[in-house]
């Protein structure tokens, strides 16, 4: 070492050097919780920023105001109600695509552009190619994610079908669009860029196709700063009513805003739970591993101290050592989180579609998490070093009086004859420092618990996909009319070659109401015996709504603050919009979604309108779904076709790859901390046990049963911390269920017996690796040397 160190930093430098395995283990620990919030922390803040921007940019709207069919000369009320910054009428259109090299039927939406230059509402990002041209009614331009999975160029055809007219339009450029950044069709969860498009014609040319000349059936709006979007959206309704308005709805209930800022909910979660536990971890291994360093090193203290040097330079020694590991830390867990930021917004950028999306974590989530790493571990520390302070030289420097055993507790342990010597003297030892093994124990716990919670968000979603599709919704296909037909459409979509079973369903828009409490939803008729789709409680039983009742999922029942028995009004929105007074008869379990369910027959009879059906659920021959799906994309009064395997397969990617790989990268940092506790607590209790292992292999133990006396130990500690682990694992597993949910899903609390197994499994395989490790070095203790230590 250089000549200019001093002799307290030489000191040091030894001392990092002989622990070094327990320093590492301890800064992966600290890496681990800086990684952690680098990562959440900086995708929050990169998809926070990167959305406003790009909502700014292409002035996104904050109101959605759907209609049947308003005159085009409602604009200008549009844009005298106070708050209105700016304002658009559109057409939307749901479409039917025949895609080449794809059997099934393409869903989406085709939507309409001022025949003159841009929107002034939801604006888009063209990344190729031009806008359409306004003498040119066959030409369109396509979202992004539909023209990369079509493999679709400039110049390509895409045949659709709206509202019971077949076009093919002409591909001219390809976008991306501020309302379809997570780009997802009616009753989808996870986008499937094969299975749902949007395309975008002039206004001119797409209301000549589906007959809404001098008409729009949606109006956008954008609002002033500080306007009062309840304000705003009463007065659309107001205004849009008599146009058959189901109502206006605010950014928050518009469908890729609502998954996003989900994301980000969960993202913030993340942030506030899993650091803190990796952070304090950190501080009690470096109070134990400090504690125990001055306790082996107590001699050389007191002659330090006879020697003149002070007690600040003491403790500025090993809180320099203590620094050292911190930094080590914070630079290993710094690489780690920029790097991992970056793979998950490369990631992200496959489901969320922005113009563009880097990970860039602020200087200030650089400064807190060094802060809070800083303070927390160097305070772990700081409580271990004042002991050393505290130390008096002369009495520093006389060996420490050896534990008695004779009273209490020891005495009794003591009289345990069915116990070996070794087992007696593992459990003297624990009770010799209570403190100690109860440190240890929190440690293991807090990795089990950690292990636990991670895996159960798996089992969670496992149980919301078996609950929502095999159990709720076990149909094929779900077939949706452009709008509601008479029974007679049912018996055409039974008749047809390949249909096995078809349950028909009406769907209606409603705005449910309970005293002061709104909310909007959809009503689902249905068959009181459905096999095809049902309500299901948090056990998969069917529940069925009583004669004239609801049945509500739980999260709408607690919005609108009712219960089995009371009544709800449901004013209807579309149609004659009757007002219904109808008793809530049941509330269960939705994981996806909201819902409200009745019998069909008693739906059309409220609303007085016959048998009419919106749509079928369909179980087909999978020997004849290509020829069905032909002749489904022909059929003109079809306006969507859902393919439940497609969903399932889609959602199941999206939990292997998204919330797989997020897992992958948190059980790899719960299994940290469970390598620093094990095995820091193994190295310190061997380095200050040294002189007592050798004085028992001279006094004739062997090597095995000295090995047995250090390692049993941490291996009753550890199959100790493993129940209560589990207990804390559990109850992190449903505080992350309850947190990770939102209006668009729930996470159901799950915890499979597989999840414990395995981290049972883990945990005793790190502290069966972690004692082999030790162990080679008791085989290899000096005995000569290890009993000159005490002189």
């Amino acid at each position: 070492m250089p000549n200019w160190m001093g002799s307290l930093d030489r000191k040091l430098v030894r001392d990092l050097w002989r622990m070094k395995a327990q320093a590492l283990a301890i800064a992966f620990v600290i890496a681990g919780g800086v990684a952690v919030h680098l990562l959440s922390a900086g995708m929050l803040s990169s998809l926070q920023g990167t959305r406003q921007a790009y909502y700014e940019r292409y002035q996104f709207a904050d109101i959605w105001a759907p209609t049947v069919r308003a005159p085009e000369r409602l604009i200008a009320d549009i844009m005298a109600i106070d708050g209105v910054q700016a304002a658009e009428t559109r057409i939307r259109m749901p479409a039917l695509f025949a895609m080449e090299g794809m059997s099934a039927p393409a869903t989406g939406e085709v939507l309409s552009l001022p025949d003159v230059g841009e929107p002034a509402v939801n604006r888009l990002h063209l990344l190729r190619g031009r806008l359409p041209d306004l003498g040119r009614r066959d030409e369109a331009v396509v979202l992004q994610a539909f023209a990369d999975a079509h493999g679709l160029q400039i110049g390509d055809a895409v045949p659709a079908t709206l509202r019971g007219g077949r076009r093919k339009l002409q591909v001219v450029g390809v976008v991306l669009s501020p309302e379809h950044v997570y780009a997802i069709g009616p009753g989808q969860f996870v986008p499937d860029d094969r299975m749902f498009g949007v395309l975008w014609m002039r206004r001119s040319a797409l209301a000549q196709a589906v007959n809404q000349d001098e008409a729009f059936n949606e109006a956008v709006v954008r609002l002033s700063r500080g306007a009062s979007s309840p304000a705003v959206i009463a007065r659309l309704d107001r205004l849009l009513e008599p146009y058959g308005a189901p109502g206006a709805y605010a950014r928050a209930d518009q469908i890729s805003d609502a998954f996003l800022s989900s994301e980000i909910d969960q993202l913030a979660t993340m942030g506030r739970v899993l650091p803190p536990v990796f952070l304090l971890v950190a501080a009690f291994l470096v109070n134990v591993v400090v504690s125990r360093l001055i306790a082996v090193q107590r001699g050389s203290i007191g002659l330090l101290k006879a020697f003149g040097y002070r007690d600040s330079q003491i403790i500025g020694h090993y809180l320099k050592l203590v620094a050292a590991i911190v930094a080590a830390g914070v630079l290993i867990g710094g690489a780690a989180g920029i790097w991992l930021g970056q793979a998950t917004a490369e990631l992200y950028i496959r489901y969320y579609r922005f113009p563009f999306l880097l990970f860039e974590a602020n200087p200030a989530d650089y400064a807190i998490v060094i802060g809070v790493a800083v303070v927390t571990v160097m305070g772990g520390a700081a409580l271990a070093v004042r002991r050393a302070a505290a130390l008096n030289p002369a009495e520093a420097m006389t060996p420490s009086a050896p534990p008695d055993y004779s009273k209490a507790v020891g005495s009794w342990i003591t009289r345990l004859r069915f116990l070996d010597q070794q087992s007696r003297m593992i459990l003297r030892q624990i009770i010799r420092w209570p403190g100690r093994a109860a440190l240890t124990v929190a440690g293991i716990v807090a990795s089990g618990a950690l292990l636990i919670g991670t895996l159960s968000m798996m089992d969670g979603v496992k149980v919301m996909i078996d609950s929502s599709f095999d159990a709720s919704n076990p149909y094929d296909v779900a077939v949706s009319f452009v709008e509601p037909r008479p029974r007679a459409a049912l018996f055409a979509l039974a008749g047809e070659a390949g249909v096995l079973t078809a349950e028909p369903f009406r769907v209606v828009p409603v705005r449910l109401r309970n005293g002061a409490r709104e909310e909007r939803a959809v009503i689902t008729g249905a068959p009181l015996d459905g096999a095809l789709s049902r309500m299901v409680d948090a056990d998969d039983r069917p529940v069925s709504p009583h004669p004239g009742g609801l049945v509500l999922s739980a999260d709408l029942a607690a919005k609108l603050d009712v219960e089995p028995g009371d009544t709800v009004e449901a004013q209807v929105t579309s149609g004659r919009r009757p007002l219904l007074v109808l008793p809530v008869s049941a509330v269960t379990t939705s994981y996806v979604g909201s819902g409200a369910r009745m019998r069909i027959e008693e739906l059309n009879r409220a609303l007085g309108e016959g048998g009419q059906v919106s749509g079928a659920w369909l179980t087909v021959d999978a020997a004849e779904t290509e020829e069905l799906y032909a002749r489904l994309k022909e059929a003109p009064a079809i306006s969507g076709v859902g393919l439940q395997a497609e969903a399932v397969r889609r959602l199941a990617a999206m939990v292997d790859e998204n919330l797989g790989r997020s897992i992958l990268i948190l059980f790899g940092f719960a299994s940290l901390i469970a390598i620093g506790v094990v095995y820091n607590s193994l190295r310190i209790s061997f380095a200050e046990r040294q002189r007592e292992l050798a004085s028992l292999r001279v006094l004739g133990f062997s090597r095995a049963d000295v090995s047995y006396i250090l390692l049993g130990e941490v291996a009753f500690l550890t199959l100790l911390a493993l129940p209560l682990g589990a207990g804390a694992g559990a109850l992190l597993a449903w505080y992350l269920s309850r947190a990770m949910s939102s209006d668009l899903f729930r996470l159901p609390f799950a915890v499979s017996p597989a999840t414990f197994g395995v981290t049972a499994a883990l945990v005793l395989a790190i502290t069966a690796v972690s004692s082999l490790m030790v162990r080679g070095q008791i085989d290899r203790l000096d005995l000569a040397a290890a009993l000159k230590t005490g002189e």
